[in-house]
């Protein structure tokens, strides 16, 4: 063959493989930026305002991806799955309520996704609140309905929490929703929030102060129930430990408690003091009736309150009193001292 002729052909050649080569670089580069496109640029360039969109428990990365692209949030539902599969997180899209908009990226709206990012609400459970007061805020911030959480209180979780295991079987959850500051996804199924707060006062009961317990021979049924009735009755942790040793004086003597709050309890009153009619009620909380504990909790109480059911201070006193608008705990150590006191600070 001639030298020149084959020069010929591998120059020509040469150009064909050229140009394929930039032909393949080109489309590679233009689908490059059509991806980049995809994942990075909004399909909305000006603001669109969000919606709430529900991803359902059991869809997987395909489905979300078509519902995005039906509901008109992202372009294309392929890309969107192209993007999740290459970065590995295709089976790590979340279920829940989520705010997205069409003016927010392929890459923002996964990276909510992936990470779980829900709608989530504040709530705060007070110190005090008992399980219809709960159970009442709950519905008021329309995330359940009263009459469904205060059912659930009566579930037994026993096997999911230890501090659970000594509180009898037909007593309610009332004492075991610690009062705190929660943030709860829309559509949060109520159990699992319920378990989240009695999780949170499992984890506030530190070993410590459960060997505490065990050493006093006391249950956490029992420190529980104290703390709610300190809670009702006073507010300072120095009154709140007062009170304490006052209480578990009486119990260790067969004294009744005589506690108004108990009383309140049962009849759903909120009376600074409680008619005698009241204490004459037929009811295991009554501890004007019955000596010992109510049956159980009569509120949440805080950690004060649980601290000082585990840290009584001993004192010589029998009786206590809240003065009329003063916030001031008055005690006394005789009986003829507390009805004194009742007349002067209460005028009874």
């Amino acid at each position: 063959m001639n030298y020149k002729k084959l020069q010929s052909k591998i120059k020509k050649h040469k150009k064909i493989i050229t140009r394929v080569l930039l032909g393949v670089f080109l489309a590679f580069g233009a689908f490059g930026v059509f991806a980049w496109w995809q994942v990075y640029v909004p399909k909305s360039k000006s603001y669109t305002a969000a919606i709430v969109y529900a991803a359902q428990k059991g869809m997987g990365d395909e489905e979300i991806a078509k519902d995005l692209q039906d509901q008109g949030i992202i372009k294309s539902n392929l890309f969107f799955q192209i993007y999740v599969n290459l970065i590995g997180k295709h089976a790590n899209l979340q279920a829940g309520s989520y705010k997205l908009s069409s003016s927010m990226s392929m890459a923002q709206i996964a990276k909510k996704l992936i990470a779980g990012d829900v709608i989530k609400d504040k709530l705060i459970i007070l110190e005090g609140w008992d399980t219809q007061d709960i159970a009442k805020y709950l519905e008021s911030k329309d995330i359940y309905s009263k009459a469904d959480f205060f059912a659930l209180t009566n579930s037994d979780f026993s096997e999911d929490f230890e501090i659970l295991k000594d509180k009898p079987k037909n007593i309610s959850l009332e004492g075991y929703i610690f009062p705190d500051t929660y943030q709860i996804a829309l559509g949060e199924n109520p159990e699992d929030f319920l378990k989240n707060t009695i999780s949170n006062l499992d984890k506030k009961l530190t070993p410590e102060l459960r060997n505490e317990i065990a050493a006093q021979h006391k249950s956490i049924f029992q420190i529980i129930t104290m703390a709610s009735i300190i809670e009702k009755e006073v507010k300072s942790i120095k009154d709140k430990k007062m009170v304490s040793g006052i209480l578990w004086k009486r119990l260790a003597v067969g004294m009744p408690l005589q506690v108004d709050a108990t009383i309140n309890y049962i009849t759903n009153k909120n009376d600074a003091g409680v008619a005698i009619k009241d204490t004459k009620i037929n009811s295991p909380y009554n501890t004007y009736k019955y000596a010992g504990l109510p049956a159980g909790p009569i509120s949440s109480p805080g950690m004060d309150s649980i601290l000082a059911a585990i840290y009584p201070t001993k004192n010589d006193y029998w009786y206590w009193l809240s003065a009329n608008g003063t916030g001031k705990t008055i005690f006394s150590k005789t009986l003829d001292q507390h009805n004194i006191a009742r007349v002067k600070y209460l005028g009874s």
